[in-house]
């Protein structure tokens, strides 16, 4: 304990948005210093051991070129740990690097969870923290940090909402007073955008494309509310073996995202439903503000504003919202109190 105070004198607490897709770092006095992929690349060894290549942005490059004897892994799936060892690892890693490769730290760390995950991913989480060598480890859910980060007042008697779609998971959250009064997690996100542009392309087209390739697709043409026909050339291969390119265009992409989207306008309405009538007058004067890499679909806060009737904004930097929230409850010992646990 008293080795671990001291290591805690060179330490500087951290702030992890431990997502799906990206992990974002920041650091005390610093801001946000690491936005990277949240994947790592293993090399097999022999009797089944592993040995770490690439962790972040150098893993996400090698995605779809490596060989047979390595495998890309995405330690966290939904918004929650699926693979603990690993995820272990790249925390370790993200560590070290915010603190200069030093291995003798002992950061007191907060790390935002999505709302309703089990006990047992709660644990997960701040299992894998302690493992990768942090002092203290605090959960803040994804709500309310996202909340804060978008400049929400909370502690105001205003019911404001705030909708954070991420890589895994799309969070929904009504704040007043300083606490959240209807919340919701449904488990669709960036992941389940590339998933169906992959589905639908192999359906309609006979081509199978990857990830990176989907992805891709979704920001050049990808739009959630009917905008400028667009189109873009796709290269990949057939059902039989020939590789072949499709001109894609942004018609399909509209199709191909359909369902995800209803998806998460069904939970969207959930939460509404919920609300005290008393905050209703609060929500339809303010509108929803959108958080999370997800918001930025061409077209979501029209999308929003069409099927739900309310007025939908971007907050600034969608993508940095959930971080930066995180470290604002770092940073205030009685926000710590009141929206984290250990």
């Amino acid at each position: 304990m008293i080795f671990d105070n001291f290591l805690g004198l060179f330490s500087t607490d951290m702030a992890i948005d431990l997502g799906t897709a990206n992990t974002l770092v920041s650091v005390k006095d610093r801001g946000i210093i690491i936005n990277e992929p949240s994947v790592v690349v293993v090399k097999y060894k022999k009797y089944g051991e592993q040995k770490v290549l690439a962790i972040g942005k150098q893993a996400k490059n090698m995605a779809g070129k490596i060989p047979r004897d390595m495998k890309l892994i995405r330690p966290l799936r939904d918004g929650v740990i699926a693979d603990f060892e690993t995820t272990e690892k790249m925390i370790r890693y993200f560590i070290e690097k915010a603190h200069k490769r030093s291995s003798l730290v002992r950061p007191r760390i907060a790390i935002c969870i999505p709302h309703g995950i089990t006990g047992v991913e709660r644990r997960a989480v701040r299992d894998a923290a302690y493992s990768a060598g942090a002092r203290d480890v605090f959960l803040v859910e994804e709500p309310m940090a996202a909340a804060l980060g978008a400049g929400i007042p909370i502690h105001s008697s205003t019911g404001n909402m705030v909708v954070d779609i991420g890589g895994g998971t799309t969070e929904i959250g009504v704040t007043s007073l300083g606490g959240q009064i209807v919340c919701n997690s449904t488990r669709v996100g960036g992941d389940r955008f590339d998933k169906a542009i992959i589905d639908f392309v192999r359906l309609k087209y006979n081509l199978y494309i990857g990830e990176q390739t989907a992805e891709r697709l979704k920001w050049a043409i990808g739009s959630a509310y009917p905008m400028q026909a667009q189109s873009a050339t796709v290269k990949g291969r057939d059902g039989g073996g020939l590789l072949i390119e499709k001109n894609i265009t942004s018609e399909d992409m509209a199709l191909a995202l359909a369902e995800p989207l209803r998806e998460i306008t069904v939970s969207i309405r959930a939460v509404l439903d919920e609300i005290p009538p008393d905050l209703a007058g609060d929500i339809i004067e303010n509108g929803i503000i959108l958080t999370g890499g997800g918001s930025l679909l061409r077209g979501f806060d029209l999308y929003i504003k069409k099927h739900i009737k309310l007025n939908a904004k971007l907050c600034d930097e969608p993508l940095l919202a959930v971080a930066r929230g995180t470290a604002k409850v770092l940073q205030d010992k009685k926000l710590l109190e009141t929206l984290s646990t250990k």
